[in-house]
């Protein structure tokens, strides 16, 4: 609902991550470098870097055990 905080709080939360573990830390000299090193970002995010509130698994993992 438009105008309500809690309604995108996790939102929130993922750009707070993002910010502070990728896109505050970096400068890219082209568009290419940029792209590259997001989608190797989302990867890591994805599939190596553990989750407290997934219960220290991965997304990817997490997933799988919840099918």
């Amino acid at each position: 609902m438009k105008g309500c905080p809690y309604a995108n709080a996790i939102v929130e939360a993922m750009f707070k991550v993002f910010k502070t573990e990728f896109a505050n830390t970096k400068q890219f000299a082209t568009l290419e470098q940029l792209s590259f090193e997001l989608n190797d970002y989302v990867h890591w995010f994805n599939n190596i870097r553990i989750h407290g509130t997934l219960g220290y698994l991965t997304p990817i993992e997490f997933k799988l055990r919840s099918l």
